[in-house]
């Protein structure tokens, strides 16, 4: 927490000081992030999506580190802010220099993503919130056309993403605009509106709707005929690409190599225990026999998307309940979460946190696939707890209460996917260490998401190093070939219990987001080691609940800045 210059009894906390600025900063710059934020004032404008706002946007980022290089922490606590502001600026600026952002089309992680994606945290509950929706909506073509001669340019000189990404990009669009599949977005947005509002109010609304949906349909088809045919068929990235997107996601270096091969090794404990939770449910080790087998189970079924954001609801509202005050300190204000059903059919599942004020709560979301109406609770439990409690809302929202130890750049824009996807699987095998997946069919949904993430270690490392298929692997899977997409989808067919069209869009995701999927897997990876670290630290006197507690203190940081940080503890 940031004190004032002038009071002589405190130090000057010149480091919180430069985070709690830069947070200010950027969101008088980057409407976005202060919707994202909860902070209002600029809901209806967009950020400079051109080349010279990427520019403007790292010359600010790069001015931020020379600041906190030349400060001094005034303490441990200072310290950790330091070290771990400054290992995401830089990680941003080598992104950048590496052409990364401004060239990057991707199904779940690009430009037009970004864009649609503001709309679901814009607030809808007053006239004004309404009116800023229009004006944003109206306007949604300048972000769209800087999107446009950004990608264009970086194509000029060489750094485009490839074909499939441009694809999948184009059918998502397409799907938003209502051209394919039963979703209009714009439309349905439109129609939230509520009756009561003026009716010059709703038309406004219902026009600007129509002008979005005209400019991103046209973003798509300037993508399909004019970008699409420029860009590689090959997906892979490479070595050294791969290698910088790793430490940008994980927060950390490690070895690509050895943790290729550790996922193999990971995916191969994880389902011996499915084999033997099968034997006891089906006496056979086939693991799809026991899935079918809670599949048909009529009490492991729910019928009806409303139905199961209520059967959500209820379990993210009793483990809140039943972990504060036994195995975690969870402040009254952040016992609140929502389970809401997304705007889109994607099938992402996905938590977004709340304000600074708690006004808006944190949130689980669930964008339920097209024709999609049954749902096997099963599968589900341990997405509860990684979404909710002890996962990401435990983590994320006691990150923004935490004014009294943590800075506002810490609170409210760090993320580190492999800190916080880390933390969040280690909750799912937390909750199972605590007695909560003790029903079979629970465990083997735990097992299954993890086993699922094991998957992504390896093909995503595999296919974008287009590594060799060990010779000997136990699944008898191509023994010697290298990785490709084709093989990729079919190890995930094989691996994993999710419908096709879900894995190929999965699929996809890892190859326009490379090094991303790993960081659930690796990060869990990385907290038990520094988990055990502390037990070897602490000896006798180590407590599970205390570690919990130091480590969450911390914030959201690098994996590694996040070992050194526990390690002084």
């Amino acid at each position: 927490m940031s004190h004032h210059p002038t009071d002589p009894a405190r130090p000057l906390r010149t480091i919180d000081a430069i985070a709690d600025r830069y947070v200010t900063e950027c969101t008088e710059r980057y409407p976005e992030l202060a919707t994202y934020l909860g902070v209002e004032g600029s809901d209806d404008r967009w950020s400079d999506y051109s080349l010279n706002g990427h520019a403007e946007r790292i010359s600010h980022v790069r001015a931020t580190i020379a600041a906190l290089e030349q400060a001094t922490p005034v303490d441990d606590r200072e310290k950790v802010a330091q070290e771990a502001m400054l290992e995401r600026l830089s990680l941003e600026v080598e992104q950048y220099e590496a052409h990364i952002p401004t060239s990057r089309v991707s199904v779940i992680a690009g430009g037009a993503q970004e864009i649609r994606s503001i709309f679901d945290l814009m607030p809808t509950d007053t006239e004004q919130a309404w009116a800023n929706i229009a004006a944003r909506l109206s306007s949604i073509a300048v972000p769209l056309q800087q999107t446009r001669e950004a990608l264009t340019a970086e194509a000029d000189a060489g750094h485009i993403s490839a074909v499939r990404q441009m694809t999948g990009t184009v059918e998502q669009i397409r799907s938003w605009t209502g051209e394919t599949g039963s979703d209009d977005f714009f439309a349905g947005l439109a129609g939230r509106i509520p009756a009561d509002f003026p009716e010059a109010l709703s038309h406004r609304v219902r026009e600007a709707a129509d002008t979005a949906r005209a400019a991103f349909a046209d973003f798509g088809r300037w993508m399909a005929t004019e970008l699409s045919p420029r860009a590689p068929e090959l997906d892979a990235v490479g070595e050294e690409r791969y290698a910088l997107e790793s430490r940008y996601y994980l927060g950390a270096t490690i070895d690509l190599r050895e943790t290729y091969a550790w996922g193999w090794d990971e995916l191969h404990r994880l389902q011996d225990q499915q084999r033997a939770i099968a034997r006891d449910l089906v006496g056979t080790d086939s693991i799809p026999d026991a899935y079918a087998f809670l599949d048909a189970d009529p009490t492991r079924r729910i019928s009806g998307a409303e139905q199961f954001r209520a059967w959500m609801q209820g379990l993210a509202d009793r483990a809140v309940a039943d972990l504060a005050g036994t195995h975690f300190d969870i402040p009254d204000e952040i016992r609140r979460i929502e389970c809401c059903l997304a705007p889109t059919h994607d099938g992402a599942i996905y938590y977004t946190g709340p304000t600074e004020d708690f006004s808006r709560p944190g949130r689980m979301w669930w964008a339920v696939p097209d024709g999609i109406d049954a749902f096997s609770t099963w599968k589900e439990v341990t997405t509860v707890y990684h979404e909710g409690v002890p996962g990401h809302h435990l983590q994320v929202a006691q990150n923004a209460y935490r004014k009294d130890l943590l800075n506002r750049w810490q609170r409210q824009m760090c993320w580190v996917s492999g800190h916080g996807e880390g933390w969040a699987l280690y909750a799912e095998r937390l909750m199972d260490d605590l007695g909560y997946l003790d029903d079979p069919g629970n465990k083997m949904g735990m097992l299954d998401a993890q086993a699922f993430r094991a998957v992504r270690v390896i093909i995503d490392i595999g296919m974008h190093l287009q590594l060799e298929i060990p010779k000997g692997n136990a699944w008898g899977f191509h023994p010697g070939e290298r990785w490709t997409p084709e093989l990729g989808f079919e190890f995930l067919v094989g691996n994993c219990s999710t419908d096709e069209p879900t894995l190929r869009f999965e699929l996809d995701r890892y190859l326009g987001w490379p090094g991303q999927a790993p960081s659930y897997k690796v990060g869990e990876r990385i907290w038990l080691q520094a988990r055990d670290e502390a037990k070897a630290r602490k000896g006798a006197g180590f407590d599970l609940r205390r570690f919990h507690a130091d480590a969450l203190n911390l914030g959201c940081l690098g994996l590694d800045p996040l070992r050194r940080a526990l390690a002084r503890i």
